[in-house]
């Protein structure tokens, strides 16, 4: 069995999954509906797989929602950290050392 992509892909994928039983319909009918591929769906639904913001549109749209209702409070922590994180605070930062305004 493949991993999870992250907490974040597994919170969506059960959040899509919900949905899609809320309306007692399968896999293949949501995938037909919102133009996935089902065994895209389905890794979605797993949380083995990162769609992509398109994807979640369709598939949103497919189930009469915001796709905002999908993603709602999914934040940073929840994905893998990146090698090299930085934020736009540490470059504001940098940039005010770097001309000497900082505070």
């Amino acid at each position: 069995m493949n991993p999870t992509v992250s907490e974040a892909a597994r919170l969506l994928g059960s959040r899509i999954r919900g949905e899609r039983l809320r309306f007692a319909i399968s896999q293949m009918e949501l995938a037909e509906l919102s133009a996935v591929h089902f065994t895209n769906l389905g890794r979605i639904e797993r949380g083995q797989a990162n769609p992509s913001l398109h994807t979640i549109i369709r598939i949103a749209g497919a189930l009469n929602l915001d796709p905002s209702v999908l993603v709602a409070g999914l934040a940073p922590d929840l994905v893998p950290v990146p090698a090299h994180r930085v934020t736009v605070a540490d470059l504001i930062r940098a940039r005010e050392a770097q001309d000497g305004t900082a505070s």
